[in-house]
């Protein structure tokens, strides 16, 4: 079978048939999967959402609209509803003396779960949490370590922004069976346990972190090699199995030991977490397609990223492998064979290491379920993927509309909108 065809029979009945993998590869004249839906979200003002959430939160919004929703996606219970969770806010690179610096243009800007619903061809906001701190104030997109983090600035890179220890920076969402909220981080990177109106109950971190002055429980719990994740490409996807394991997706290889090896790698990590034990239980070894594979054209590796993990099974996932322009999903199988968790492979000191070498290493097994190339309607830049009944949800990150640049933003300070929208699209699968 060629590549960026789709894998699995159109005349097989339910998506459990269709992930299992166990039908013949789809043939010429089958039916094959088709978008079926797509809903964008209106503009909205971000100063009027924000504010809404937390009063005076944001004074000046640059008329930048709500966006940035599209980082992962959760099935809500009721058809045609889901949770989904924005990143840190606005933010974007300005190079300044041939280093780029991270704006943040909107820095009250505080990380919120939104309920959306598909109303026809619009997307609606119909409930919005705001994540806080133990006390109830706003945890913020803010960097966290200086030692470690983009130090922030304002829009145009002038000024330096305060960094704030509580600051996340939130990728992926799943909800528990008991109203609360798992999300994972990129900053740490970490796993955070929030409630069900969005206060954060713990957050799980690499040991020997650090991480001091958060105004909720920080736990180092997570393997120290972790502290080695490249900057802004720390954990973005996150899966809840039907057991009610967590499994959360490093974005990029590890910088391991030093981030030419990590840019060139096509090695990254998996983990699983039981939330019933408040531990690690499994950590696997996943490789990436030649980015070539994922994304004919696209030459440069570092490009490859995680960004949504979806449960199919009891022990079965989803992985989508992207860049910007492109994406595919894996099939895999977590087995107990291929769990490195505590070994040499967790030892920075182990040359070479997984990143720069995966021979001996029991990586995951894959298999091609799904190549978004092919889907026509499809749109770029996914980072949430849900798995609906015989159907897919995909949602894409729109960035607030922002860009990089100086040009980001007009004389008045106002930013110049990218006119890429937030549009969650339905594609059926037989």
């Amino acid at each position: 079978m060629s590549r960026g065809k789709w894998v699995v029979a159109a005349s097989v009945v339910g998506v459990a048939a269709l992930v299992a993998g166990t039908a013949p590869a789809a043939v010429a004249g089958e039916r094959g999967p088709k978008v079926v839906g797509t809903a964008t979200l209106p503009d909205i003002s971000l100063a009027k959402f924000s504010n809404g959430l937390i009063r005076g939160s944001v004074d000046n919004d640059r008329l930048v609209d709500l966006g940035g929703i599209g980082s992962d996606i959760f099935p809500a219970g009721k058809s045609g509803e889901f949770w989904t969770v924005t990143d840190r806010g606005p933010n974007g690179q300005i190079k300044v003396d041939d280093v780029n610096r991270r704006t943040f243009p909107v820095p009250g800007f505080d990380p919120a779960i939104v309920k959306v619903k598909v109303d026809g061809k619009k997307l609606k906001v119909i409930d919005a949490i705001p994540i806080t701190t133990r006390h109830g104030q706003p945890v913020t997109g803010l960097s966290n370590q200086e030692s470690r983090d983009e130090l922030p600035y304002n829009f145009d890179a002038s000024t330096r922004l305060g960094i704030n220890p509580n600051g996340l920076d939130t990728e992926g969402i799943v909800r528990a069976s008991d109203g609360t909220f798992w999300l994972v981080d990129e900053y740490s990177p970490s796993l955070v346990h929030v409630s069900s109106r969005g206060q954060v109950l713990a957050r799980y971190v690499p040991k020997g972190l650090n991480l001091k002055g958060a105004d909720y429980p920080v736990i180092e719990s997570l393997p120290a090699i972790f502290l080695t994740r490249k900057i802004n490409r720390g954990f973005e996807g996150l899966a809840q199995l039907p057991g009610g394991d967590l499994v959360l997706a490093l974005q990029s290889p590890l910088s391991n030991p030093s981030k030419k090896v990590g840019e060139a790698s096509l090695n990254t990590r998996l983990l699983r977490f039981s939330p019933h034990r408040g531990k690690l239980t499994a950590e696997y070894a996943y490789q990436f397609d030649p980015v070539g594979v994922v994304d004919p054209g696209e030459d440069d590796t570092s490009e490859l990223k995680i960004s949504s993990v979806v449960a199919a099974g009891p022990e079965t996932l989803l992985v989508e492998e992207r860049t910007d322009n492109a994406a595919r999903l894996q099939r895999v199988v977590l087995r107990s064979s291929a769990n490195v968790l505590g070994s040499k492979w967790d030892d920075v000191a182990t040359t070479p290491s997984y990143e720069a070498d995966a021979t001996g290493v029991p990586a995951l097994k894959k298999q091609l379920f799904l190549d978004l190339n092919t889907v026509k309607g499809a749109p770029k830049k996914i980072e949430g993927i849900a798995l609906v009944h015989d159907s897919l949800v995909v949602i894409n990150d729109n960035d607030f509309g922002m860009t990089d640049g100086p040009a980001a933003f007009d004389a008045q300070g106002n930013l110049v909108d990218s006119g890429i929208e937030t549009t969650l699209v339905t594609i059926r699968l037989h």
